[in-house]
């Protein structure tokens, strides 16, 4: 009989073990029920996203089968679904067709490479637990990259929307002014064709059928379709039927020059895929009261890419529509996704012919449904009201995106957050405060009736005291003594630090020192756990001075005091601590 430690770490290495007892006859039907649910759902899905990532449409589907089976095996989630996704198909796209021409042989090679680069990649974070890396991107870059990514998946499928014969390319600018300059020259059987596949997907959206929007928009598409090549035979282009057979194994490349090419690509398609796991993840545990593993989540992932490749599949993340079906759809366990896959292989041999009467234009035309259902017009009129730097990353991530790469966007978006963030660090605010005359002595704002001390100024330090603070630091100390050039005594309430480097260190050393040779003293009051045991740990303590860091104002007011020059105590009548004089009779006996 294995110890609890022993099944902790059989359930690490095969996590599927770990959901084992959840499995009933209960489960097993409503598992059941989402798999069927998700696998018709996947049909018209995986095609379109193969049409955006410029594979040939049966390769949507083959990503939807291995890859996903493999990823609930091993990830953590109940509800996450793996399979293509509309963002990393069009980076996809983005990245590749620079390098080879969409559907050819050596385009089908270099995303099956990629996909394994990419599972790579995301199965290293796992193993090595850097899930935490997410965390550098901030939601605006989120909202950004997503925004963008809806309106570059617009701009790609207008030509097929309104039946324009132009060539596919990843430059939005010139796709767009290509697609307007011709719009005199739409056919008005497939722009039609186009409109009653929104029409019924907005229809779907407003009025729940029980089903996924796209299934009914598609539907009507399919049927104007037909209505229209019987009026006018040919007018409306379909995608033809598809192959009738399971993934053929595949092989990605392990040359060293293509690598080279895509290992940019790899990269950024695996941070922003993780991206999106992390966040469906997060959102579907929270509704399921489940505790996501989000290491585990990246090696599930990593390990669905990294096998998927050797099975005709494309790069796969979490699926935003899949996840939210299949828990809406009542998934109780990962079965679900099992059940998903197997009940898909089955319908690519009876189901694909059907895709023969699926119009180009009902495609294009669920594609822009996806496409602005990307835009999260909320968040953007949001962050676009908080205005400054928030509104500057929104704006960067979407120009990046568009006008040079999709690729870079959201590494630009993260690198720009994260200058942000040090610029606002780097700039530590002191703030003047001081005592009540409560019972707690609660440090306040000075005011008429709460004067400042001209013996002792208090300062509120907000933020951390790090190598790109310091400056800013000895600045406001400098701008405080200036405000009162007789006051030789600082005390920094050190309460909103959270964090002092060396560099910090040293500068609060440096500035007790001028100040002693001033005949004053710098002083660090409510100073934290974490800081003050660094100051501990690393000498710097002795230093600055044990008998200058307070871990309670009352103290540092009470030793503090005790050294300020008591004759200018006598003639002030300001009163500012209970310990000043009374200024009285007696108050002239002395201390």
């Amino acid at each position: 009989m294995l110890s609890a430690e022993g099944e902790r770490s059989i359930e690490k290495l095969l996590p599927f073990l770990a959901w084992r007892n959840r499995i009933s006859g209960d489960s097993i039907r409503a598992d059941l029920l989402a798999g069927l649910t998700g696998a018709l759902v996947v049909l018209p899905q995986g095609v379109a996203f193969a049409t955006i990532a410029g594979m040939p449409p049966e390769y949507g589907l083959y990503a939807s089968i291995v890859p996903t089976i493999v990823a609930a095996l091993f990830g953590s989630s109940w509800h996450l679904v793996a399979g293509p996704s509309t963002t990393a198909s069009l980076v996809l796209f983005a990245s590749l067709s620079a390098f080879a021409e969409p559907g050819t042989a050596r385009y089908v090679e270099l995303a099956l490479t990629l996909a394994f680069m990419a599972g790579v990649v995301e199965l290293a974070l796992g193993l090595f637990k850097r899930g935490a890396i997410v965390n550098f991107i901030s939601n605006t870059v989120v909202v950004g990259y997503t925004g963008a990514v809806g309106i570059l998946i617009i701009a790609t499928q207008l030509p097929a929307f309104f039946g324009l014969a132009l060539p596919r390319s990843s430059d939005f600018a010139a796709s767009l002014l290509a697609t307007f300059t011709a719009l005199p020259h739409a056919s008005a059987s497939v722009t039609l064709v186009a409109l009653a596949t929104v029409a019924a997907g907005l229809a779907a959206r407003r009025w729940p059928f029980g089903v996924p929007y796209m299934i009914p928009a598609i539907l009507a598409g399919g049927v104007a379709g037909l209505v229209a090549n019987a009026l006018a035979p040919g007018s409306v282009s379909t995608v033809g039927a598809l192959p009738r057979h399971l993934p053929p194994l595949s092989m990605p490349s392990f040359d060293r020059t293509t690598w080279g090419l895509l290992a940019v690509t790899a990269l950024a398609i695996s941070i922003s895929a993780l991206n999106e796991v992390v966040s469906i993840g997060r959102a579907l545990a929270i509704r399921s009261e489940q505790k996501l593993d989000v290491n585990q989540e990246f090696i599930g992932q990593g390990l669905a890419n990294l096998i998927g490749s050797f099975f005709s599949g494309y790069v796969v993340s979490g699926s935003f529509n899949r996840s939210a079906l299949n828990y809406h759809s009542g998934a109780r366990t990962p079965m679900s996704a099992l059940f998903s896959a197997a009940i898909l292989v089955g319908l690519l041999a009876f189901a694909t012919p059907l895709a023969a009467y699926l119009p180009h234009a009902a495609m294009a035309a669920s594609l822009v449904l996806v496409g602005w259902s990307l835009i999260d017009q909320k968040s953007v009129a949001r962050i676009w009201g908080l205005g400054g730097s928030e509104r500057a990353i929104l704006l960067a991530t979407v120009a990046v995106a568009l006008f040079i790469h999709i690729q870079v966007a959201i590494l630009a978006g993260v690198a720009l957050s994260l200058l942000v963030y040090l610029y606002r660090t780097s700039n530590p605010h002191l703030r003047s405060r001081v005592p009540s005359r409560d019972a707690d002595r609660a440090f306040v704002d000075p005011s008429p009736e709460l004067p400042e001390c001209p013996q002792l100024r208090f300062a509120r330090m907000d933020g951390s005291l790090y190598f790109g603070a310091v400056n800013a630091f000895r600045d406001s100390l400098a701008a405080l003594e200036k405000q009162t050039p007789a006051c030789k005594r600082f005390a920094i309430v050190m309460r909103g630090v959270n964090f002092i480097d060396m560099a910090g260190a040293n500068t609060i050393e440096l500035e007790t020192r001028r100040l002693a040779a001033r005949g004053g003293g710098l002083y660090l009051v409510n100073i934290k756990e974490r800081p003050q045991q660094f100051l501990e740990e690393n000498g710097f303590a002795d230093e600055i001075g044990r008998e200058r860091i307070f871990l309670k104002k009352a103290q540092a007011i009470a030793a503090i005091y005790a050294e300020l020059d008591y004759s200018i105590c006598k003639k002030c009548k300001l009163r500012v601590f209970e310990e000043c004089p009374q200024h009285d009779a007696t108050s002239e006996t002395g201390r």
